[in-house]
């Protein structure tokens, strides 16, 4: 499915959904005035389905849950060590493993997708403090979180819903120092290749040792140069995979009917094999699997993104739906 351009009316996603399911899923990009800091918002609604486990993917974004009805249930975090937890609103970092996400056939809420760029100025911390964690986001936002969650819960539709983030998280920007330019510089030329900059040439770009550049980005982004790449490349491949196998409808079945090997060459991995291999150690299956296991019910991974085609990114360094 790719990303909607507006705020039109939510569409059943399958004709199972015309049946009695609801599957509601509508994509926005934020004001002109976030885009600094928030690359999109995204509403989710289902209800009426069988009880299934997804997995969230990693990706270059943050991730901001607030739930509309039911909590979000967490059974596996990105750091094992992480207990299963239930969130009326979940704040994610970065992360290089999938999370599990369970439903018991209803889930609801909006997801908003942070640029690890401005979590200084939206989130008053570094990206890096949230790495590989998930935490209730009141945890970091305090007060205003409540009132922002009331506020969505409150409005009727994802126009009203939208508008409410519009309003009101600008009122969470704050005159924090942004992230050192060579840290910035760095993460948006990763962005720009697909991943696929070396660290070395980024840290000579920036006037510093690999050593001083990994410590740096580490800090200020939350994984390592070479894992943020490996993140990068990764969300590229499965976003244009999704599109590619939803757009020729193929089974997912088979890598040649895919066209893995055509997408591992595009998107810089060595050969086909190297493309499965990261697909196994960050989604945890192999990409036909993955398509399967998504194609096999109307839920959508909530934490995986839309499955749009790659983001465009822009001067800030975040993706602005096109």
């Amino acid at each position: 499915m790719g990303t909607a351009t507006g705020t039109g009316p939510a569409r059943p996603a399958g004709p199972e959904a015309a049946g009695g399911a609801v599957d509601e899923y509508v994509c926005r990009s934020p004001a002109p005035a976030l885009r600094p800091y928030v690359a999109r918002y995204t509403g989710y609604r289902q209800a009426g389905l069988p009880p299934a486990l997804h997995r969230g993917l990693p990706s270059p974004y943050l991730t901001l849950i607030l739930t509309l009805d039911d909590r979000l249930t967490v059974a596996a975090h990105p750091d094992p060590r992480q207990p299963p937890g239930h969130y009326d609103t979940l704040l994610g970092g970065l992360h290089a493993a999938p999370a599990l996400i369970a439903h018991e056939g209803r889930q609801s809420g909006v997801q908003i997708a942070l640029g690890p760029l401005g979590a200084r100025a939206l989130l008053g911390l570094p990206a890096g403090e949230l790495a590989h964690l998930d935490v209730p986001a009141d945890a970091v936002l305090g007060r205003r979180c409540a009132e922002l969650h009331d506020r969505l819960r409150q409005a009727a539709t994802w126009p009203e819903r939208f508008a409410v983030l519009d309003r009101l998280l600008p009122g969470l920007l704050r005159p924090e120092p942004a992230a050192h330019p060579g840290v910035a510089s760095a993460w948006r030329r990763l962005l720009a290749s697909g991943g696929t900059a070396a660290v070395p040439e980024l840290a000579e770009e920036a006037g510093w040792s690999t050593r001083h550049l990994t410590g740096r980005f580490r800090t200020e982004i939350g994984l390592t140069p070479k894992a943020a790449a490996r993140v990068v490349r990764f969300d590229r491949a499965r976003r244009l995979l999704a599109a590619r196998a939803a757009r020729t409808g193929r089974p997912a079945s088979g890598g040649g009917e895919l066209g893995l090997a055509a997408l591992a060459v595009e998107c810089g991995y060595f050969d086909q094999a190297h493309l499965a291999r990261e697909f196994r150690a960050l989604a945890g299956c192999a990409p036909s699997r993955w398509l399967d296991l998504e194609r096999g019910t109307l839920f959508r991974n909530v934490q995986a993104g839309d499955g749009a085609a790659e983001p465009q990114w822009g001067a800030q360094g975040l993706a602005e739906d096109r």
